[in-house]
């Protein structure tokens, strides 16, 4: 697996509120054969520094992109 990236790293400023949606439909599809649902999770529209968050718990975009990495990889076993 690839280093998880932190909350505050630069990069997770380029992602706009459609990219992270498609992201979350992404999250929601990969996680259903595991039991993992978020029904609730979407972008919040909040932010910090700059950073959108994800509303389930607040959670920052990492947060979505190291799950997804995670669904992905175990997609592939």
């Amino acid at each position: 697996m690839n280093t998880p990236l932190e909350p505050h790293d630069p990069y997770l400023r380029t992602y706009t509120e459609p990219e992270v949606t498609s992201l979350l439909r992404e999250l929601h599809e990969r996680g259903r054969p595991f039991g993992i649902r978020w029904g609730s999770a979407a972008v919040s529209g909040a932010t910090v520094d700059g950073r959108l968050l994800i509303d389930f718990g607040d959670a920052s975009v990492a947060t979505l992109l190291n799950l997804l990495a995670l669904l992905r990889e175990a997609g592939r076993g």
